[in-house]
């Protein structure tokens, strides 16, 4: 019996055709017209917006490259990938979604889908590499002080050659890029781990490599942070006005990385999900109205990481310029006394 169950596993997934081999035209829209106009205004808005929020980001930094701490080299390179979305992914899929078609043949879809996963990846494990900067600057101070601005360039070869080495692997015939059930744009062919074991081993190491692990060392990192401070605030109203200071700063860096990173996973993971249903579950079992809505909130993340860092930068500077003006009017009092 489990020899018959295992030939009949074994038959399925032979006999298991992805969506794109179903029919002749795998880029014809399967959504209405006026939808994929909607989707095309809406990319756009997004698009502009991330390309002049992280281009805002990056043009800011650069004045101030050199003073720049290696958490805020990090940020840099996390605006670099949101950047890097906005102009070489978001026109493909903003021309298809007006064209009601994808419009760039097999050649684009590939480009398309690697380009949107370097940069994706290369954004998770930067905000990797900052959840750990972050942990180690808070909880493990003996550690933290030696992080230079030296390591934080070598941290970032490493995360450029992570990010190349998993978008590559597909095209060394382990995986691939695939048209995406509605047909405007192009991923990962999350659709291999139907079709035979090797496409599943596939999808699992980059579901465990690409999402899952960077995901719990974030957690991780911040849960623990979370912790540090809560039992470690009162300590530091004990210390001088300096090291007050550097805590705050570095407090205000943190905030900003929590909330980056929240705002990433709150938007990545409904695709996520999605994928990893469209994967393992039943076969086409996702309705195609429903897949695009994830879709397009992902490609939404690029946006955010630009606000937040401006809404915590302003708020820290109102504290600054508070604390500036006690400090100068205790000067004052000592002065006239």
């Amino acid at each position: 019996m489990n020899g018959m169950a295992s030939d009949h596993n074994t038959s399925s997934q032979e006999e298991y055709l992805p969506h794109y081999l179903q029919k002749e035209d795998p880029f014809a829209s399967k959504l209405s017209r006026e939808a994929d106009i909607v989707a095309g205004f809406y990319l756009t808005a997004i698009g502009i917006l991330s390309t002049l929020g992280n281009g805002y980001v990056i043009f800011m930094s650069s004045k101030r490259k050199k003073k720049l701490r290696p958490a805020e080299i990090m940020t840099v390179n996390l605006a670099v990938c949101d950047l890097g979305i906005s102009v070489v992914g978001k026109p493909f899929s903003i021309i298809s979604f007006f064209s009601h078609r994808w419009v760039f043949g097999w050649m684009g879809c590939r480009w398309y889908g690697w380009a949107g996963f370097f940069f994706g990846c290369g954004s998770l494990i930067t905000m990797t590499a900052v959840s750990l900067d972050r942990y180690l600057k808070i909880c493990h101070l003996s550690y933290g002080t030696w992080l230079k601005r030296h390591h934080a360039f070598i941290c970032l070869a490493m995360i450029w050659a992570y990010a190349t080495f998993w978008a590559t692997v597909p095209f060394a015939g382990v995986g691939s890029y695939a048209p995406e059930p509605f047909g405007t744009s192009c991923t990962l062919d999350w659709w291999l781990a139907q079709a035979s074991v090797a496409g599943q081993a596939f999808i699992l190491s980059i579901l465990f490599f690409c999402l899952l692990f960077p995901t719990a060392v974030i957690v991780f990192s911040y849960v623990k942070i979370i912790l540090k401070v809560k039992s470690s605030t009162k300590e530091v109203a004990h210390y001088d006005t300096r090291i007050q200071n550097s805590h705050i700063l570095e407090m205000k860096l943190t905030k900003v990385a929590m909330l980056i990173c929240a705002g990433f996973l709150i938007a990545w993971i409904p695709y996520a999900v999605v994928s990893v249903w469209s994967a393992f579950g039943q076969p086409d079992s996702v309705p195609i109205q429903f897949s695009v809505v994830p879709t397009l909130l992902a490609k939404s993340a690029a946006m955010y990481n630009p606000i937040i860092y401006q809404v915590i930068d302003c708020k820290f500077a109102c504290c600054r310029s508070g604390g500036l003006k006690t400090l100068q009017k205790k000067s004052s009092l000592k002065k006239s006394r």
